[in-house]
Parts: structure tokens; C-alpha cells; sequence
């Protein structure tokens, strides 16, 4: 007699994107709370670490234009979430190897949180698109709130295990060593899911979320020519020469406040090379950061589903919030700043990526997420560099610059969500849709 496999529900595949995602932050995640001071230890200046970890942000995001337009061509959306994964979860512990190689441990480390970066950049057009399409019927506000609540759970519990080894050991490189468990973990809970999920349609009642065009078919045509029409097709998902206005009015908006947010690889500088906590503590820092930025999504989720993108509003309040408390030599100030901190972060990852899918075809979110993410990078590495050498420079100048590109930033907010605009009214009417 031949068993039959019950399909999965769309609510207990978005918890296990929940699973995966809790047990591989607590890789990265754990790893990013300790990339300042790990960089200060290899000889890294300010500038440095703002150099390194505004690439790191920039090649997560600008890489998507690469493969968010291969996912929906290929349909191989599987394939690349797996492969961005296994990317990160083998170069997180492998950092444990730059200090013992003398001058050339902060180039090797600088590299290694590249390449995890990449991994991301890999997997999370994919992984997006798979979750847009499952949580479809549930609200993907909600969806996509739940998700990132459960992968800021991980994001809590991995600088918790770090900081408990750095306190027992008094050094980082075990550290990054011990959060090889947890990604194996996670490898190994994404090939089940995979296993019993081979095709979402078959959860959703929906043909899968997007395959490649008819017009592709490359038929008879000759070798030469059906390249050259693969690239200018490609380079034309790239680009979004597709995708509507709206949608790129918002991904500059929201491009503004990351570029605007300090990345915490700034704030851990800070704090080790201004002595203001002891080195142990900067990942209980970050992991109060990361349950903060679990409780937001999951209630920002929430409202975004039920009141619309109006919510999105706050954030670049927020993020011209985090200069003027986080950088400062008072801890309880700094604190304040890592929760405002936290709060944005969270915003960004569940409101903004839901807003995403409201813009544009099902048959294009993978690549309407690597755009979105291209634009992003680009002005994360311009402000990854910028705050880097402006916290070397001026710190007011620093606070000044942040202040005035999050106004910008919320002028394009408002012009995208102000009643009467079509996303805002598709986000209230059709907020599930």
C-alpha cells in the first residue's frame, strides 16, 4: 500500500521558513554582532569597518539584481535558497580562523563576511518569493511578520551564545566557531521542507509563483543569438524595465533609510574602542537590538494588514534617531539608540518586504525584490562609507548628514502612501492580496 504524504498547510510552511530562518541568524546574525570589535582586533580603523560592513549590506542587496531575475527565469527558486544558505553557514565558523594569521586576518575576514554576505544576496529573492506565495492566503503582512518575529528570535539567541563564549574564553574567535551547530541545523530543516514542498502551487490551490516566459523558448534559433537575447533580457529584469513607478519611488525611499540606519558594526566599534562596555557585553547589545526588532515586526506585520503602509512612515524617524544615541559615551543613551535601532531594523524587514509584493505581478516579485535590493545596496555602501568616515571625522556632521537624508527619505514615504496614492490604497483595500 502506497502512503500518501499529506500536503503541508500554507501556515505550517511559513513557520518552517520561520525554523530555517530562527536557526540561521543565529549563525550570521551571532557572527554580525562581533564584526566591529572583530575588526578592531585585526587593526581595522573606523573607516574600515564602515568600508567593510556597508559592502557586506550592499553585496546582500546589489547581488539580487543578479538573482532575483535568475529565480524567476529559471524557476529554481529551491535551488538558489538552499545554495545561499550553505554559503553563509560555511563562512561564518571559518572566521575563526583570521586571528591566527597574522597580517593577512583582517583581509581574510573582510572576505569571509562578504561571502557570507553573498550567501544572502543568493538565497533571499528566492526565499521571499516562496514565502510571498505561501503566506498569499493568509495576509502576507502577518506571513512575512511571523517569519521575521521567529528569524529575530534566532537573531536574539545567537550573540547570546557568542557573548557566553567570548565571557568564558575572553576571545571572539571561538565565537564564530560554535555557531557551526546551528547552521547545520538549518541546512538540514531546509532540505526537509524542500523534500515534502516540492511545488507551493500545490498548497496555495496557484500554479507556482512564476516560471520562465514562453517567449524564451530558445525553439531553433542559433547558439549566438538566443545568448544575446538571454542577456538583453536579462539585463532588462535588472534594470525593472517592467516593474511601475510606484514601486521605484518606494524602493528609493526605503533605500534612503538603510543607507541612513549605522550599521551595528559601527555601534560595536564604538563601544570596544571607546571603552564604553566590555567586549563580552557587545553581543548582548545586539541580541537586545534583535528582540526588539522581533516584537516590531511581528506587530508591525499586524498593523500593516489591518491599517495599510501608513506604518511605514516611522522609520525614518527612527533611523535619524540612532546617531545621536547610539554613538555616544553614555551607555543607558547608547542603549536607547540600540533599541531605536532595532525598532527600524524590524519595520524594514516585515512592513517594507510586504509593501513589495503589493507593487508588482506575482510572476515578478523575485525580481521586483532584487531590484528593490540593488537600489538598496547601492545606497548602503555610500552609507556604509560615509558614516564610517564621518564617525572618524565629525560626529555632528554625522548626526546632521543622517538627519537630513531621512527627511528626503520620508518626502517619498509620504508622496508613496498618502491617501489616494495607488500602493496605499491597494495596501489598505487588499491588504492580504
Amino acid at each position: 500500500m502506497v502512503r500518501v504524504t499529506r500536503p503541508m498547510s500554507s501556515w505550517r510552511i511559513v513557520l518552517w521558513f520561520g525554523v530555517i530562518s530562527l536557526t540561521a541568524d543565529m549563525v550570521y546574525e551571532g557572527a554580525r554582532s562581533m564584526y566591529g570589535p572583530l575588526l578592531a582586533s585585526l587593526g581595522a580603523s573606523g573607516l574600515v569597518v564602515g568600508v567593510v560592513t556597508g559592502l557586506g549590506e550592499a553585496m546582500a542587496l546589489v547581488l539580487r539584481l543578479v538573482f532575483g531575475p535568475l529565480a524567476d527565469r529559471t524557476g529554481r527558486y529551491w535551488l538558489l535558497t538552499i545554495s545561499g544558505y550553505a554559503l553563509t553557514v560555511v563562512c561564518v565558523p571559518l572566521l575563526a580562523v583570521a586571528p591566527f594569521l597574522g597580517g593577512a586576518g583582517l583581509a581574510v575576514a573582510a572576505l569571509l563576511i562578504l561571502l557570507e554576505r553573498s550567501g544572502k544576496a543568493i538565497r533571499s529573492p528566492s526565499k521571499s518569493a516562496l514565502l510571498a506565495h505561501a503566506a498569499g492566503a493568509l495576509g502576507r503582512g502577518r506571513g512575512f511578520g511571523v517569519q521575521k518575529a521567529m528569524d529575530q528570535v534566532g537573531a536574539f539567541a545567537g550573540p547570546l551564545v557568542v557573548a557566553a563564549v567570548v565571557a568564558a574564553t575572553g576571545v571572539i574567535w571561538p565565537g564564530m566557531l560554535v555557531l557551526a551547530v546551528p547552521g547545520v541545523v538549518a541546512i538540514a530543516v531546509l532540505l526537509v521542507l524542500r523534500a515534502r514542498v516540492p511545488d507551493l502551487g500545490a498548497v496555495t490551490g496557484t500554479p507556482d509563483a512564476a516560471h520562465p516566459p514562453a517567449s524564451d523558448d530558445p525553439g531553433s534559433e542559433p547558439s549566438g543569438i538566443r545568448t544575446r537575447g538571454a542577456v538583453r533580457a536579462w539585463l532588462a529584469d535588472a534594470v525593472g524595465s517592467h516593474l511601475p513607478g510606484d514601486f521605484f519611488r518606494f524602493a528609493v525611499a526605503a533605500s534612503l533609510t538603510t543607507g541612513g540606519l549605522v550599521t551595528f558594526g559601527i555601534i560595536g566599534y564604538h563601544l570596544t574602542a571607546d571603552a564604553v562596555v566590555p567586549l563580552a557585553t557587545v553581543p548582548l547589545v545586539y541580541a537586545a537590538a534583535m528582540a526588539v526588532g522581533a516584537v516590531s515586526a511581528l506587530l508591525v506585520g499586524w498593523v500593516y494588514d489591518r491599517a495599510g503602509a501608513h506604518v511605514l512612515l516611522v522609520v525614518p524617524v527612527l533611523v535619524a534617531a540612532v546617531p545621536p544615541l547610539a554613538l555616544t559615551q553614555s551607555f543607558g543613551l547608547v542603549l536607547a539608540g540600540v533599541v531605536v535601532w532595532g525598532l527600524a531594523l524590524g519595520i524594514q524587514d516585515s512592513a517594507v518586504k510586504a509593501l513589495v509584493a503589493e507593487l508588482v505581478p506575482a510572476g515578478r516579485r523575485a525580481t521586483a525584490y532584487g531590484v528593490f535590493a540593488g537600489i538598496q545596496g547601492a545606497f548602503a555602501v555610500i552609507g556604509g562609507a560615509g558614516i564610517g568616515w564621518l564617525y572618524d571625522v565629525s560626529l555632528p556632521a554625522l548626526v546632521v548628514t543622517v538627519a537630513a537624508t531621512q527627511l528626503l527619505a520620508l518626502g517619498l514615504l509620504w508622496r508613496t502612501v498618502r491617501p489616494g496614492a495607488g500602493p496605499h490604497r491597494r495596501a489598505r483595500l487588499h491588504p492580504g492580496a
